[in-house]
């Protein structure tokens, strides 16, 4: 077995404790969230999974230097003592990404000079004016530089773009939501599939996406053309493989996913990226005002929705939209449960319902809050009466590393009362094998996805990845070529993939 070595996963403020369980149920050990990151164990197999499966997750960091600086000398010095013949080569290229949380370093572009200095230095000192070359994308080699105080952090990073970039996104309508942050709102609401799932303004169409690939257990790292840890010298391409081509956990979606939105443009945006994502088979689309939600499916599930916040997307009455959305869940969707995120307080309380949940979420750069609504029918002293609670009632396994949703430090929103996340079951303890114990295909047996025989158009294939692993099949799912322009190789690696020999 490889080595264990500590890695960082950063995230979004608020989804540290949605990535731990995400870890845990990978089989990460010493899992420990912190402020936007989690710190966990593993080995090389551990890394690409994080990499591929962590749907909260924007980027998985490997530390490998850590030293103490007072000054920028200082630093110039630590960072040149490294041997950094051991980790790249004059052929490669390196870009420098810096983080700075410190009184002595107060510019984070005048810190990555220096650690540029120190490392080109050192390769001058070796090779005479032969150095690896700096590039600011597209690097082969990606060094992340965290200071706090005077606690200096080097880590790879070995992701590369950040991981909410998934690749389906073809198109977008304006402030989308993040892909990270939808997924990590779905995550906290306990939706699995297990239920109908709808978005009544659904803008692009990134909830939709997100809960059909945690319905169907689709990876989200599936879709991205490439990561930073293919150009290391220790990758291992067919352990790569392999997981990227395991799709032994996938599943059928049995409940219907749904999707609405006033907007035609909106709608069309959505249609393509869900078909980018290849789950088009999974989410029902329509041009609807939340005006014509007059009945809801059976049986009851989950809403999640982000409504214009009177920012960058705004409506003609903003009380009055949120007056509706109040209106329309007591209304028309007794027995489910609603997640909506918002910006101000003035329009929550225009819904004119009372949370059972309060979570502090950024989207983008607005503080936002994240309030769940259980919907019931009657008052709520009838619902009380007759034993309902406002709380979900399923315990959460706290590890004794991390503190509760309820108990950690939280900006405050307003002068809200602050309440506790709730006892849904956590991501990491829902009832699955874990991801190594799983029955996979032969590695040598499997036949290049190029040379399978496709589905003919009309038919959709069985295989929920088939088409979205293929980069030549856009064409048999739309009748023609695409017509927005496309980057350097295909959306996606194919099914099959092979490295290219040495």
């Amino acid at each position: 077995m490889d080595k264990d070595f500590n890695m960082v996963a950063k995230t979004l403020k608020g989804l540290e404790a949605v990535l731990a369980d995400e870890l845990r149920a990978l089989g990460a050990r010493n899992v420990a969230p912190g402020r936007r990151m989690v710190s966990f164990d593993g080995d090389l197999e551990m890394l690409y999974k994080a990499n591929l499966c962590c749907r909260t997750a924007l980027r998985i960091l490997k530390p490998f230097y850590s030293f103490k600086a007072d000054d920028a000398d200082t630093l110039y010095d630590k960072v040149k003592e490294f041997d950094w013949g051991s980790l790249m080569k004059l052929d490669k290229t390196f870009a420098i990404d810096t983080v700075v949380n410190s009184d002595t370093f107060k510019h984070s572009r005048f810190v990555t000079y220096r650690v540029k200095d120190a490392i080109v230095d050192w390769f001058r000192d070796r090779y005479g004016d032969k150095r690896p070359g700096v590039r600011l994308t597209d690097a082969d080699m990606i060094i992340n530089v965290h200071i706090n105080g005077g606690d200096v952090t080097l880590s790879l990073d070995s992701s590369g773009e950040s991981l909410h970039k998934r690749g389906y996104r073809v198109a977008q309508t304006e402030a989308p939501i993040s892909e990270v942050l939808a997924a990590g709102i779905i995550l906290m609401s306990g939706y699995r599939g297990q239920c109908p799932f709808i978005d009544p303004m659904c803008g692009s169409g990134t909830f939709l996406i997100e809960a059909a690939l945690i319905a169907a257990n689709i990876m989200p790292g599936i879709y991205r053309k490439n990561f930073a840890f293919e150009n290391w010298s220790d990758f291992d391409a067919e352990l790569f493989d392999r997981l990227y081509n395991d799709d032994s956990g996938e599943r059928t979606v049995e409940f219907p996913i749904i999707g609405a939105d006033i907007s035609p443009t909106a709608i069309e945006i959505a249609r393509r990226n869900i078909r980018g994502a290849g789950v088009g088979k999974y989410i029902n689309l329509e041009v609807k005002p939340l005006s014509q939600w007059n009945e809801a499916p059976v049986p009851a599930g989950t809403i999640v929705t982000n409504p214009p916040y009177g920012e960058r997307i705004s409506a003609p009455d903003m009380d009055a939209l949120y007056q509706m959305i109040g209106t329309k869940l007591k209304r028309v969707f007794p027995g489910w449960q609603a997640w909506i995120i918002g910006y101000r307080e003035e329009y929550f309380e225009k819904i004119g319902l009372a949370p059972s949940e309060k979570v502090s979420l950024m989207n983008g750069s607005l503080d936002c809050e994240l309030r769940e609504y259980i919907i019931f029918e009657g008052n709520k002293r009838d619902f009380r009466a007759a034993g309902g609670k406002l709380k979900t009632e399923k315990p959460v396994a706290r590890s004794k590393e991390r503190k509760s949703f309820g108990d950690r430090e939280r900006k405050p929103f307003g002068d809200r009362n602050k309440k506790s996340f709730g006892e849904r079951k956590p991501f990491g303890d829902r009832d699955r094998k874990p991801f190594g114990e799983r029955e996979r295909k032969p590695f040598e047996g499997r036949k290049p996805f190029v040379e399978r025989e496709l589905p003919a158009v009309e038919a959709e294939s069985e295989n929920p990845l088939a088409k979205r692993r293929n980069p030549d099949a856009l064409k048999s799912i739309i009748g023609r070529e695409p017509t927005l322009p496309r980057t350097q190789g295909p959306i996606i690696r194919p099914r099959g993939w092979k490295p290219k020999s040495k």
